[in-house]
């Protein structure tokens, strides 16, 4: 059976909590210590549990060398899906161990929330301008396409061929 690798991740929402940071890695250190794991990496990161685009994260999700990934709450590695990574991890004969299984603080849920709704707000403004842009591309295209037509015509007219 082969070694396994375990990664500490510890996160916070922002970097007015980065003492928090810190105490969070030296528990979740003692914590794999005190259950005889070789601590492979230490992983620290500062960002919203919703945002899915978090390097160090991610990267310690893709490296397939790293078997365990030890969290102090479910909500240092998301605040949703947590479900389909532990899923899939398993699937890879990884996992996703918590510590401590009960709730986190308001404050990360309300830093969170305001993360969701930023979130969201960008994504409807990018629509309309996306609608927008793409809205002017088609106009743009049926003004060159009748452009076109109406030169052919001419050419047509004329006896002469377009180039």
């Amino acid at each position: 059976m082969p070694q396994s690798r375990v990664a500490i991740y510890a996160r916070v929402s922002s970097a007015e909590n980065r003492t928090n940071l810190d105490s969070q890695a030296e528990r979740l250190v003692s914590y794999a210590t005190a259950k005889g794991y070789q601590i492979a990496q230490v992983v620290k990161e500062i960002g919203s549990g919703v945002n899915d685009s978090r390097p160090k994260f991610l990267k310690l999700l893709a490296d397939p060398a790293i078997t365990t990934i030890v969290v102090e709450h479910k909500d240092r590695a998301t605040r949703f899906g947590y479900r389909y990574l532990e899923t899939l991890l398993e699937q890879q004969g990884r996992c996703l161990e918590v510590v401590n299984l009960a709730d986190n603080g308001k404050e990360d849920l309300v830093t969170d929330l305001v993360s969701i709704i930023d979130s969201f707000s960008a994504r409807l403004y990018g629509q309309r301008r996306a609608k927008r842009k793409t809205e002017a591309i088609i106009k743009k295209l049926t003004e060159n396409e009748v452009s076109v037509e109406s030169e052919e015509s001419e050419h047509a007219a004329g006896g002469t061929t377009p180039d």
